[in-house]
């Protein structure tokens, strides 16, 4: 083993991204030397860093007191690395877990390679039947989905939770939002039993591409009034669950208005501006509803660590087993040479072109 050049994709300024490298050294004892073959583009969170919207641009996480400090900005420009949904290949190995040619799904970043420590690392061993460019959903995207359907499921069943997607069965569900984490929660609803699945999202080319998927796609208007006219028991209509994806205070608000009385919103969004739209003092006040933050650092009280990230991305790997043709065709809308990224961020942005799932190819 010897020093090896790593390529980078960062985000220079506001607005430009950049691709560098760096150095890497010879790996540690109980190490893993890695070659990206795909990193995958979580649009929703990372514009964040190329519009400059995040919130660690104008805060600090206290984490000892869990809240953010105004004022305090904890990140500047440049920002050197980004991303979170890598399939990478094992090229050297100081650890007995993992052999030279083994494929991983991993979390570290846009970058040509990485060297991972087992003991901090998420690493999950592809399955040879699964196509390596799927794995970009399973070490992060996938577990952040079924970490929504779970918590729905401790809602009904509390620490008893047995099987993801159990409080789903013959219960119709809607998921607002036709982004990553909202297509795989719908098909993990689907695959649990869900009596109707409805998947709203304005854009649509997003919905073509649902309806494809087999979901029932609409906008949100139309979505909220179908809960509310076909879905009905016990004399309520409207929703148990509505999973929210959608990082617009407005789309919490249709959540919170699809519910029946005593429903619970599971949001997975990543809000960065204010809550205009959401009125808290209509749907929510007078149906004593709830809204459930589920977010894939923390599964449900009481359920850990019979359920865990690694648990949830196994049941990743089942969904894309189950999935795979229709995901392929539809969903992976832009796969481009990672030399091409910063480019096609840039348009990102000016163009707001349609897409569904960037993946960056990296290694042939």
């Amino acid at each position: 083993m010897s020093e090896r050049q790593i390529r980078s994709l960062g985000i220079a300024r506001e607005g430009e991204a950049y691709i560098h490298d760096y150095p890497e050294g010879d790996p540690a004892d109980g190490h893993v030397r890695l070659e990206t073959l795909y990193s995958g583009f979580s649009a929703g969170t990372e514009l964040t860093f190329l519009k400059h919207t995040n919130p660690y641009f104008h805060s600090r996480w206290d984490g000892d007191r869990g809240v953010f400090v105004p004022g305090e900005a904890s990140l500047h420009y440049p920002v050197p690395f980004l991303g979170y949904m890598e399939v990478a290949r094992v090229t050297e190995s100081r650890s007995p877990a993992f052999s030279r040619g083994q494929v991983l799904a991993t979390t570290f970043g846009h970058k040509s390679g990485h060297t991972a420590d087992p003991a901090r690392d998420v690493l999950i061993a592809l399955p040879e039947d699964i196509d390596p460019v799927l794995g970009v959903f399973v070490a992060q995207m996938g577990p952040i989905a079924a970490n929504g359907i779970l918590h729905a499921d401790a809602e009904i069943f509390g620490p008893g939770v047995s099987m993801l997607g159990q409080s789903l069965r013959d219960r119709p569900v809607l998921v607002i939002g036709a982004g990553t984490v909202g297509w795989m929660t719908a098909l993990f609803a689907r695959r649990a039993g869900a009596s109707e699945v409805v998947i709203a999202d304005p854009s649509p080319f997003r919905r073509q591409r649902m309806a494809a998927l087999g979901l029932l796609a609409m906008d949100e208007h139309e979505a909220w009034q179908h809960a509310r006219t076909h879905w009905h028991s016990g004399g309520e209509r409207g929703a148990d669950f509505v999973f929210q994806t959608r990082a617009h205070a407005g789309s919490l608000h249709t959540a919170l208005r699809a519910l029946r009385p005593q429903g619970t919103v599971i949001d997975l969004a990543f809000y960065q501006g204010g809550a205009e739209a959401l009125r808290l003092g209509e749907e929510f006040h007078h149906n004593g509803l709830s809204i459930r933050c589920a977010q894939i650092n923390r599964v449900p009280r009481g359920l850990a660590p019979a359920w865990d990230r690694r648990r949830l991305a196994l049941e990743t790997i089942g969904l894309l087993r189950a999935e795979a043709p229709a995901i392929l065709r539809e969903v992976l809308t832009h796969v481009v040479p990672f030399a091409d990224a910063p480019a096609l961020l840039a348009e990102l942005v000016a163009t707001r072109p349609e897409f569904l799932q960037i993946v960056f190819q990296v290694a042939d």
